[in-house]
C-alpha cells in the first residue's frame, strides 16, 4: 500500500486543486476548442483529454493514488453495481460475483469478471494508468462488454482475470513484469491451456503484456520461468507504452492534444524506474522497443496478436514501429494493426468510463468473436 499523504500534503494538494483546476480547465477547453476545429475531431472527449492531461501534469504519484479508488475498491463497486444493473437477467448476474485469488508474492491477485469455473476461454488483463493510476470502472466496462459479453454470443465461455499489480513509485520496475508472470504461471498451474488464455492491455498495460511476451520468449532471470507447451491463444495491445523514447514524431504531432505528452511520459518512467541516468540502465530492464529483444520468437509464444493506436495520440510512431518489427521477424504470425481515426491515446477506456459499447469496443468485440469462431471450428 502506497505511504498515505500527510495533513500538509493534503492540504497543499487541496490549496493546488481549488485554485489551479479552474485555470487549467480554461486553458484545456480554449486549447482543444481550437484543436478540435481544425482537425475535425469531436469536440466533447477531446476536452476530456485536455483536462487529464492537465491535471496529471500537475499531481504526483502518490496525489493521485489519493485521488482514485484502490484498485480493489473500484472492482468491489463495479460488481456491486453491476449486479444491480443485470439483477434481472440471471446468467449475466451469475457472471459477477466477487471472486478474488492472491498470488504467491503476497502484494498482487487477480480480480475475477466472468465464472472462472465455467470458463472456457481466459482474459489476463493488465490495466492501464502509466504503472501509477489504479483500475478504473471503465478498464472493467469495456473488458465486460469485449470479452464476457462477446463470448455468451459466441456460446463460449469467456473469464477476465484483471491483475491487481503494484503500482510505483511504491514497486519499481521490473515488480509489475514479475507479478504479470506470475498471474500466467498461477493460470497454468490451475490447469488452464496455453491455447486458450488471451493476453493484454491498454496503455502501460500493453507495454506490460508485450513485455510478459519478451520474458516467455527469453526468460528474465528475477521472473518466474514459464514454459509453454502451445502457444497463447493471442495477444492485444491497446495503446500500448513500449519504449521510453519521447521524440519521434506523433509525440511533436500530438502532444498538445492528447491525454498523454512528452513531459508526462517521462514523469512516469522516472517513478516507474529506479535510474534517471542512462549509463546506469540495466538491459534486462527496459522496455520491448529500447533494446535488442526476442520479437523475433513471438510467433512461438503467441498465435496472433492485435494492435490498436489512435491517429492523434503520442505513442503512435512507436506502435508503427513495433508492428513493423514483429511483423518483419515473424512473417507467419497473424497480426492485425489499426490505426484509430479521430481517436487520440485509449479511447477505448473512455468509452467504457462513459458506459458505451463505441466505435473502439465494437472493434475489440470484433476481434474477439472472430477468434472464438476460430476455436470453434
Amino acid at each position: 500500500m502506497a505511504l498515505p499523504l500527510s495533513k500538509t500534503e493534503r492540504l497543499g494538494l487541496a490549496l493546488r486543486l481549488v485554485c489551479l483546476t479552474p485555470l487549467l480547465v480554461l486553458i484545456g477547453v480554449l486549447r482543444s476548442t481550437f484543436t478540435a476545429l481544425v482537425h475535425g475531431l469531436p469536440f466533447p472527449v477531446y476536452l476530456i483529454c485536455a483536462f487529464l492531461n492537465l491535471m496529471m501534469r500537475n499531481l504526483e504519484a502518490r496525489e493521485i493514488q489519493y485521488l482514485c479508488q484502490p484498485t480493489m475498491k473500484t472492482y468491489k463497486n463495479w460488481i456491486s453495481r453491476k449486479r444491480v444493473q443485470e439483477r434481472s437477467v440471471d446468467p449475466l448476474a451469475s457472471r459477477l460475483s466477487y471472486d478474488v485469488e492472491s498470488l504467491d508474492d503476497g502484494q498482487s491477485s487477480l480480480l475475477w469478471v466472468g465464472d472462472r469455473r465455467k470458463a472456457q476461454k481466459i482474459v489476463l488483463f493488465f490495466h492501464g494508468g502509466g504503472y501509477i493510476a489504479p483500475l478504473l470502472l471503465g478498464h472493467l466496462e469495456w473488458c465486460w462488454r469485449a470479452f464476457v459479453m462477446t463470448g455468451i454470443e459466441m456460446h463460449t465461455e469467456v473469464a477476465v482475470a484483471v491483475l491487481d499489480y503494484t503500482l510505483s513509485p511504491e514497486a519499481r520496475y521490473p515488480v509489475q513484469l514479475c507479478q504479470a508472470a506470475s498471474a500466467l504461471s498461477h493460470l497454468l498451474a490451475s490447469g488452464f491451456q496455453p491455447q486458450d488464455i488471451i493476453i493484454g492491455g491498454d496503455s502501460a498495460g500493453g507495454g506490460l503484456a508485450a513485455q510478459l511476451l519478451c520474458h516467455l520468449a527469453q526468460p528474465y532471470p528475477k521472473a518466474v520461468p514459464i514454459q509453454l507447451t502451445k502457444p497463447l491463444a493471442a495477444t492485444f495491445l491497446v495503446s500500448p507504452w513500449l519504449t521510453r523514447c519521447t521524440t519521434d514524431r506523433s509525440f511533436a504531432e500530438n502532444s498538445t492534444i492528447d491525454m498523454l505528452s512528452a513531459v508526462l511520459v517521462d514523469k512516469f518512467a522516472t517513478d516507474l524506474f529506479e535510474y534517471d541516468n542512462v549509463t546506469e540502465r540495466d538491459p534486462c530492464l527496459e522496455f520491448p522497443l529500447d533494446l535488442a529483444t526476442p520479437f523475433g520468437e513471438f510467433d512461438a509464444v503467441t498465435k496472433q496478436m492485435f494492435v490498436t493506436a489512435g491517429k492523434y495520440e503520442v505513442f503512435r510512431e512507436q506502435c508503427v514501429v513495433f508492428v513493423d518489427r514483429v511483423r518483419c521477424l515473424n512473417p507467419k504470425m497473424e497480426l492485425r494493426f489499426d490505426i484509430q481515426e479521430k481517436m487520440a491515446h485509449d479511447f477505448i477506456l473512455l468509452e467504457g468510463l462513459a458506459g458505451q459499447t463505441g466505435e473502439c469496443v465494437q472493434e475489440m468485440k470484433g476481434w474477439m468473436e472472430g477468434l472464438l469462431a476460430e476455436s470453434l471450428e
